[in-house]
C-alpha cells in the first residue's frame, strides 16, 4: 500500500497537478488548423482593458468586485458593442501588468487579485449565445508589480500554496505563476476561445506551456503580441503609427499570408489603454480607415476600447460603435468574406492611384471575379483609374447605391469616369469581372542565385506558400523563359510581404526591389536592355510595363532593394512569391 506523503493537502496537490509537466517535446507549428476557421472568417474583434487600475483606480480586490457589480456591470452589454463593431471576438485583459493583475475569474492559486464573481464565465457564455468568442489576455511581465507604490503580487501566499519559496516580482517565478493560471483557466472554461499572450516567458517555453495546451485543449488558439512564434496560430501588430496615409496600417506590419495576423490598435485618439477618466475623442476616418486596410490585407483588426469599471463605454467610443454599426451595413459585403487583393488571393491593385486616390481592393472567398475597391482618399477630379492585374471588367456599380458607373479597360488597366457623391470615409465601388486573361503559361524560371530550399523554379509554380530566396546575393537575376518567341506586354511581380514597407527607423526598411532592370533576349545568350526603373516600396502587386512584340527569355536584374546596410534583418534580403509575363491586356 502506496505511503501518504505528511502535510501534502489539498492545495498543495491541485498545485503540484498544474505544474506536472512531461519532457518538452517542441509542438510542430501548424500554419493553418481548423480550430483557426472561425478567426479567419471573422473581420475584426473588440479589445477590452480593464481591471484593479481603471480608473478610479483600486488596491482591494473586493473594493474593485463590488464597484463593478454596484455599478451595473453587464457582459451582454459589451457582447452587444462588439456586435456594432461586427466583431466576432472578444479579447479580455485583465490580468495585465500595469492594470494590477486582476484576475476577473475566481481562482484557487493564490498571488494576485481574483473576483469571487466569474466576470470572465458571464462574458464567455454572454458572447456564445451571439455567436461571438472570448479569447483571454495572459501577460509574462511580472516589471510593473509595485506600479503606482502598490505591491500587487502577493509572493508570500503563492508560495504557501506551493509549499516552497516563489518570488513572483523575478521573471522563472512569474512565469510559474502564470503557467499555473494558463492552466486552471483552459481547464474551467471549454467554452474559451483561446489566449492572447503579451511576449513569451523562458519559463513557460523551457516547462512545455505550449505543447501542453495543444495536448489538452487543442482548439484553443494562441496569438503573440509584436512576436511571430511559430507554435502561435496568430501573431499581433500593436498600434503602428507613422504611415503615409496614416490609416495604412497594413505598411507596418511584416508578417506574410497566410500567416493568420491581426493588427492590434486603440480606438480613442489620446489616453491609456485602459479607461484613464478622460473621454478622448474617436477619429472616424482613421478607424474606418484602419479597418478597411487591414482587411484589404486580409489581416485582422483587434479595436482596443477602455471601458469604465461598471463596463460601460466612454460617450465618444459608444457614439463610435453606434455610427460604425450603420456604416458597415451597406459594405459589409465588401470586407468581410472577402480577401485583401492583390496578394496571394489574386484581385486588383492596391495603393496609389491617379490624382492622389489610395486605398485598397479585396477580392470574393467565394467568387474569383467579384472585386471591391475601397477608395479611402478620393483622387482630385472624378475619376479613378486602377491596374486590372489581367482581370477582364464587366461592369462597376457603387456599391452603397447600386448605381452604375462608366467604365472603359486598356493598357492594363480600367478607368472609371464621372464618379460623384464620394463618401466621407471610404467609396465602395463593385467590379464585375469575367475572368483573369492574357497570363502566359508554361513559363520556366532560373536564377543567379537561390538560397538552398527556396529556388527559382518556386516562382512560376502557381501558388504562394514556396518563394524564392536571393541568398542576400545582389545584384541578382531570374531569367523566364517561354518556350519560344512570343509577344510580352507586362511582368508582373509579387513580393512577399515580410517586412515594412516605410522607413520606421535606420535599421528597419522595406526588403523590396528599388533598382532594376529588364532584357530580353532571343537566343538566352545575347541581351538587349529594355527597361531600367525603380520600383515603389509598396505592399501589394507591382507591374512592369515592356511592350515587347516577340521575345522567348525575359530577364529581371534587380541591383538594389530599399533596405539600406545598417537594416541587417532586412539589407540585401530579397523574396519573391511569384512572377509572371502578360501576353497582352485584358
Amino acid at each position: 500500500m502506496p505511503r501518504r506523503t505528511p502535510g501534502l493537502c489539498a492545495a498543495a496537490l491541485a498545485a503540484l497537478a498544474l505544474t506536472l509537466t512531461t519532457p518538452v517535446t517542441p509542438a510542430r507549428a501548424e500554419l493553418t488548423h481548423p480550430r483557426q476557421d472561425w478567426l479567419r472568417a471573422s473581420t475584426s474583434g473588440l479589445f477590452l482593458h480593464w481591471g484593479l487600475r481603471t480608473n478610479p483606480a483600486h488596491t482591494s480586490c473586493g473594493a474593485w468586485e463590488n464597484d463593478v457589480t454596484g455599478g451595473g456591470w453587464s457582459a451582454d452589454y459589451w457582447v452587444a458593442e462588439a456586435q456594432k463593431l461586427h466583431a466576432r471576438y472578444l479579447v479580455l485583459a485583465s490580468f495585465h501588468s500595469r492594470l494590477g493583475y486582476a484576475r476577473a475569474w475566481p481562482s484557487k492559486i493564490p498571488g494576485s487579485c481574483s473576483t469571487k464573481r466569474d466576470y470572465l464565465g458571464e462574458l464567455t457564455r454572454a458572447a456564445k449565445a451571439k455567436g461571438l468568442k472570448v479569447i483571454l489576455y495572459m501577460t509574462n511581465d511580472p516589471q510593473w508589480h509595485d506600479e503606482g507604490g502598490h505591491e500587487w503580487l502577493d509572493s508570500s501566499a503563492y508560495s504557501d500554496y506551493k509549499r516552497r519559496s516563489v518570488d513572483l516580482t523575478t521573471s522563472d517565478g512569474f512565469g510559474e505563476y502564470s503557467y499555473d493560471n494558463f492552466v486552471e483557466v483552459m481547464r474551467n472554461y471549454p467554452d474559451l476561445a483561446g489566449f492572447w499572450i503579451d511576449n513569451d516567458s523562458q519559463y513557460w517555453i523551457d516547462h512545455g506551456l505550449y505543447e501542453r495546451i495543444r495536448s489538452e485543449r487543442p482548439d484553443m488558439l494562441l496569438s503573440n503580441n509584436n512576436e511571430d512564434t511559430p507554435i502561435m496560430d496568430t501573431v499581433s501588430n500593436e498600434q503602428k503609427t507613422g504611415m503615409t496615409p496614416p490609416y495604412d496600417y497594413p505598411a507596418a506590419t511584416w508578417s506574410p499570408a497566410p500567416r493568420l495576423t491581426e493588427a492590434c490598435y486603440k480606438l480613442p485618439s489620446t489616453g491609456a489603454w485602459w479607461y484613464d477618466g478622460s473621454n478622448s475623442p474617436v477619429d472616424k476616418a482613421l478607424n474606418v480607415g484602419r479597418l478597411v486596410t487591414n482587411a484589404g490585407s486580409s489581416i485582422k483588426s483587434l479595436m482596443a476600447e477602455t471601458a469604465q469599471v461598471n463596463g460601460v463605454l466612454p460617450a465618444n467610443q459608444a457614439s463610435y460603435n453606434n455610427f460604425l454599426n450603420g456604416y458597415l451595413a451597406p459594405i459589409w459585403s465588401s470586407i468581410n468574406g472577402t480577401e485583401g487583393g492583390g496578394y496571394m488571393y489574386g484581385g486588383l491593385q492596391p495603393g496609389s492611384w491617379n490624382d492622389g486616390a489610395y486605398g485598397v481592393t479585396t477580392i470574393s472567398k467565394t467568387d474569383p471575379n467579384l472585386h471591391y475597391v475601397h477608395v479611402l482618399t478620393k483622387p482630385a477630379g472624378s475619376t479613378l483609374k486602377v491596374r486590372d492585374n489581367g482581370y477582364h471588367v464587366s461592369g462597376v456599380t457603387n456599391l452603397r447605391t447600386g448605381a452604375a458607373l462608366d467604365v472603359t479597360q486598356s493598357g492594363g488597366s480600367f478607368t472609371i469616369t464621372g464618379i460623384t457623391g464620394w463618401d466621407s470615409y471610404d467609396t465602395v465601388l463593385k467590379v464585375v469581372t469575367s475572368g483573369r486573361t492574357g497570363i502566359h503559361s508554361g513559363v520556366t524560371a532560373t536564377a543567379s542565385a537561390a538560397k538552398s530550399g527556396y529556388p527559382a523554379s518556386n516562382l512560376v509554380d502557381g501558388g504562394h506558400l514556396k518563394w524564392w530566396d536571393n541568398n542576400t546575393t545582389l545584384p541578382v537575376t531570374i531569367t523566364l523563359d517561354l518556350g519560344s518567341a512570343k509577344k510580352v506586354a507586362y511582368l508582373g511581380v509579387n513580393q512577399r510581404e515580410w517586412s515594412v514597407s516605410y522607413a520606421r527607423s535606420s535599421t528597419e526598411d522595406s526588403a523590396r526591389i528599388k533598382a532594376y532592370k529588364v532584357l530580353t533576349s532571343t537566343d538566352g545568350s545575347t541581351w538587349t536592355t529594355v527597361k531600367t526603373g525603380t520600383m515603389a516600396s509598396a505592399r501589394g502587386v507591382r507591374f512592369i510595363d515592356l511592350g515587347i512584340a516577340s521575345t522567348r527569355y525575359v530577364r529581371l536584374e534587380v541591383d538594389s532593394t530599399w533596405a539600406a546596410s545598417s537594416a541587417t534583418k532586412f539589407a540585401k534580403k530579397l523574396l519573391i512569391d511569384e512572377l509572371w509575363l502578360g501576353s497582352g491586356y485584358a
